[in-house]
């Protein structure tokens, strides 16, 4: 590692700014749903509490709240589970720059962990070149700074990437970046093989970079969820009323071309599990009939991707290959969820995001290698091999 981790820091009596991702998702009543996201930052908040620091200042975003304070955006969802997951009290700021925020931080305990309100009700935090100053008002309220928000490590925002520069010699990397990093990097570089790729999601236009990537990297690839459509479509198979956006039929094309060239196969469903406003949910073999919506794998293909799976000793998965958040349309990650979980033999690391969040909820997650928590960093990861939140931090 040449970037300056957590532990080449001296923490005793300073304080320490840290960079987290608490963009949780929430229930309708505003209450945490999943506090993974919480849970992957604790190593690294109690080893700065242990080695002495004399505050530790967390600062997140949540949602898009762009710009404007909205107070279904408040963080004080996650600084109350943060306090009952440390066992200790965390203190709410009302704001996360200002003289306010400099007078709490001021009178706060010795060892006390503060948590700054949402930085996106500030315009500065996702425009810095804007508003330079808040930059610089965040930079003022510590004496180190520790990114440990793997989520937002593609974004050159504020406090991922501007902040490092106010901080020479003295901005670190925390133990989730460390850890995502040691199992994304072999990826790049020397993944053990067979290495398969399943990517699913809504369009391929935010993934196409990394698909061309992967297809250099990879020897099999997995398309599903609303993803494969385009992919059916430009081979003129009939996708009834399913998802698709035309600018995505032609980027298809280009991937399949691209896989066909380098040799790699690209697994498509070959049998869709089906909606209708009125009627119960339908498996087509290849052609879905107009009116209907695709919205899982069908069986035939659950269990073709399961048998050429099998073969692979290293697998990276984003994204869920239907719409798991409305069973039944759930049946085909699960099981895939489940036959990874026991692949003998295998790292399975699952990119970020929903897939994580299924994962989760099946109670497979221990069971799989590496669960990351950024799902479009993990993917801007693989296809640059480098990231601006991550760019910016001291070298060692």
């Amino acid at each position: 590692m040449t970037k300056l981790t957590l532990k080449d820091l001296s923490l005793l009596n300073r304080r320490v700014l840290m960079r987290v991702d608490f963009n949780v998702p929430l229930y309708e009543d505003g209450s945490i749903s999943d506090d993974s996201r919480i849970r992957a930052a604790l190593p690294s908040i109690r080893y700065i509490l242990d080695q002495g620091a004399s505050l530790l200042i967390l600062m997140s975003h949540l949602g898009r709240p762009k710009g404007s304070v909205n107070k279904r955006e408040s963080l004080d969802s996650s600084a109350k589970r943060l306090s009952g997951l440390l066992e200790k009290p965390v203190i709410m700021a009302q704001d996360c720059v200002g003289p306010s925020v400099e007078a709490l931080l001021a009178q706060a305990p010795k060892g006390s962990v503060v948590m700054l309100e949402n930085l996106r009700f500030h315009p500065g935090e996702e425009d810095p070149q804007k508003n330079p100053e808040f930059v610089e008002q965040l930079a003022r309220l510590g004496d180190l700074y520790v990114n440990e928000a793997f989520g937002t490590a593609h974004r050159a925002h504020a406090s991922t990437a501007q902040i490092a520069a106010h901080f020479p010699g003295k901005a670190a990397i925390g133990f989730l970046i460390e850890k995502e990093l040691f199992h994304l990097m072999p990826l790049l570089h020397n993944p053990k093989r067979p290495f398969h790729a399943i990517l699913a999601g809504a369009k391929i236009s935010s993934k196409v970079g990394v698909l061309k990537q992967l297809l250099t990297k990879i020897d099999a690839l997995y398309v599903g969820g609303a993803m494969a459509f385009p992919f059916l479509k430009a081979q003129s198979i009939s996708i009834g009323s399913s998802l698709c956006d035309e600018a995505d039929v032609q980027l298809a094309r280009e991937i399949l071309a691209e896989a066909e060239k380098r040799g790699v196969p690209l697994y498509l469903p070959i049998d869709t599990v089906a909606a209708k406003e009125g009627e119960e949910p339908k498996v087509f073999l290849r052609n879905i009939d107009a009116g209907w919506s695709g919205m899982d794998l069908g069986p035939k293909t659950t269990a073709a991707w399961k048998e050429s799976l099998a073969e692979a000793v290293t697998v990276f998965w984003n994204g869920p290959v239907g719409v798991f958040e409305k069973p039944p349309f759930d049946r085909a990650t699960g099981e895939l969820a489940a036959f990874l979980a026991q692949l003998k033999g295998a790292t399975v690391i699952v990119g970020g995001g929903d897939s994580v969040a299924a994962v989760q909820r099946l109670g497979f997650g221990a069971q799989f290698a590496h669960l990351s928590t950024g799902g479009g960093a993990s993917l801007e990861f693989l296809e640059w091999g480098h990231l601006p939140g991550i760019d910016a931090l001291s070298d060692k």
